[in-house]
Parts: C-alpha cells; sequence; structure tokens
C-alpha cells in the first residue's frame, strides 16, 4: 500500500447497507489504482460498518472511520482531515463512478496547474441502480464561476468533484451548520477565491442516484439552507454579485420546484415556479432547462407519471 496515494476518496455513510457496496465496486473498477477509500461510518445505526468492514480487510487502501453523526459536511470534513492524498475526490456512498472517472480528472490536475477543481457530466439512475434517461451536463450558465455558480451548482451533485487538497485546507472545510447545501456553500468560496480554475469534462463519468422517497423533507431544508447560502455569499462579496442576485434566486427556486415535482409535491412545486418568475422571468427564455421546468410544473398530468416511471423501480 502507498502511504502518500495521490488521491484519497472521501464516502461519507449514514445507514447505507444496501447502496455502499455498489459505491466500493466502483472504486475497484477504476483505471487509476494508486488512492485510499476513508470511508466515514456517521453515526450508522443499520450494518453500514459491517459492510465496509469487509472491504477494509480484503483491501489495505480501504479504511473505516467511525464518527457520531453529524451529517455530510461534519463526515466529509472528518474524512479529509484523515487523507494522506494531494488529491480529494468526493464519492457519497449511494452513488458509482465511472471506471475513467479517477483517472481522467487526475490526468487534467496534474497537466493544469492553475485548475483546481474538475468535475464531469453525470448519469441519472434509480433507486434500483438502473440507468434514466436523465443526465446532469454540468454546463455553467455564465462564463464568471463565481456568477455561474450562485445560480447554479453546476458540479451538480456530492460525487462529482476531484479537487486540490489544498483548497480545503484554505477555506476551511465544509461548513458543519448547514444540514443541506453545504456542497454549494464549499464551491462558492473556491470561486471566490479566484486562485484556481474549474474543468468540467463533458463525458459522463459517475452515476448521481435519485431516491424520490427522501425528497419532500430534503426539499424544504435546501431551501433554507440555501437562502442561507446565497446570503453569505452576498454579504461576503455584494459589489460583485448583487445584479445577479434576482438571477440566482430564480434558478435556485426553479431547482426546487423541479426536485418537489420529483417528490410528487404538485403544490410545492407550483409555489417555487413562482418564486422564480417573481425573482427573474427572463431564465425561462434563456436557459432551455428552465423552460422544461416551467413547462413540466405546468403540466403535472402529463409530468408527474413520466417522471415517476423514469425514477421509480415499482414502475418497472
Amino acid at each position: 500500500m502507498n502511504p502518500t496515494p495521490t488521491v484519497s476518496v472521501i464516502v461519507p455513510a449514514y445507514n447505507v447497507q444496501q447502496y455502499i457496496t455498489e459505491a466500493l465496486q466502483s472504486l475497484i473498477c477504476q483505471t487509476w489504482q494508486d488512492f485510499e477509500v476513508l470511508i466515514v461510518n456517521d453515526g450508522s445505526t443499520d450494518s453500514t460498518a459491517e459492510v465496509v468492514e469487509t472491504w477494509c480487510q480484503r483491501d489495505p487502501r480501504f479504511h473505516l472511520l467511525s464518527k457520531p453523526n453529524g451529517g455530510l459536511a461534519s463526515a466529509r470534513n472528518w474524512g479529509i482531515r484523515h487523507a494522506h492524498g494531494e488529491l480529494i475526490a468526493l464519492l457519497d456512498a449511494d452513488d458509482r463512478y465511472l471506471p475513467q472517472k479517477i483517472a481522467s480528472h487526475v490526468e487534467i490536475l496534474q497537466r493544469h496547474l492553475d485548475v483546481g477543481v474538475v468535475y464531469s457530466a453525470s448519469k441519472v439512475i434509480r433507486d434500483d441502480g438502473r440507468p434514466t434517461w436523465l443526465t446532469l451536463s454540468g454546463r455553467p450558465v455564465h462564463s464568471d464561476p463565481l456568477l455561474a455558480m450562485l445560480c447554479k451548482n453546476f458540479i451538480g451533485h456530492g460525487s462529482n468533484a476531484i479537487f486540490r487538497r489544498e483548497l480545503f485546507d484554505q477555506i476551511g472545510g465544509f461548513d458543519e451548520s448547514l444540514r443541506s447545501c453545504e456542497d454549494l456553500d464549499f464551491w462558492i468560496k473556491v470561486a471566490e477565491q479566484g486562485s484556481h480554475r474549474f474543468y468540467r469534462h463533458p463525458q459522463a463519468l459517475c452515476e448521481y442516484r435519485v431516491r424520490p422517497s427522501g425528497l419532500s423533507f430534503n426539499v424544504k431544508k435546501m431551501q433554507e439552507c440555501g437562502e442561507q447560502v446565497l446570503q453569505a455569499a452576498f454579504n461576503r462579496s455584494k459589489e460583485k454579485v448583487e445584479p445577479m442576485m434576482p438571477t440566482a434566486y430564480a434558478f435556485f427556486y426553479r431547482l426546487l420546484a423541479r426536485l418537489a415535482l420529483t417528490a410528487q409535491e404538485p403544490g410545492l412545486a407550483k409555489e417555487y415556479i413562482a418564486k422564480a418568475i417573481a425573482s427573474d422571468r427572463s431564465i425561462f427564455w434563456r436557459d432551455p432547462r428552465s423552460l422544461l421546468t416551467l413547462i413540466a410544473v405546468r403540466l403535472q398530468s402529463v409530468s408527474r407519471p413520466l417522471i415517476q416511471f423514469s425514477l421509480d423501480p415499482r414502475s418497472s
């Protein structure tokens, strides 16, 4: 085992006994193998720790770290503080990497020293792991990374980025007071620093699992935390970001409308779309995905069954 691997993969794990084997197997299948894997058991009450232990016994690169439950930000910080690699990869325990994920991102970071964060497009998978027709492109909506990140977390989800450890040290980690949107907050702070570029790999190199059953609570929590993150960014960089804030809130409420629709919460979806329109209605003719969300909310008799068919394993 290499005592100083190039990459440390951080896997927060809370009650994911049914998913984590797929996540860890996707690491074994990587074409780049110079890594360590730090699985942070964040106070699980199921058999997550026992499942992980079998992996640790088979492969010395895998390490189980256990702590009391503190949420995603706390688990990521805990893992990164125990990491030995100069590059940090994030993988949530219910998602999966495709085989070229780590290799392609490491190659970019080693070749371009001004790049601090590499991410890719993603495929959306169902709760049972089967593919859907949905993808996340990761395309920013603005050329300035700070303004783009305010409008949309273009990295997309918590299993997509590989970044330089020094960024974590400079920022001080993920904000543990946030129970949602902690990754958005972190990337906004990286963009504010401006010392490193974000690099988007256009190929879909990871699989993001959507679990509709948990979205209803998460949407309201995301609203609360997301508004807090946007307000904090405004307070730190008012002069630069003030003109963009109505658009940023419009994109944020549009995202919440889409999530509410996925969670089969039609009234909530309409509420968020109305907020988006009130903030900046221009996003619906400037951004195709926003227009599609508007149409889906307005035509829920058609869109809701389609979403359920795409994401619900029981529809097979």
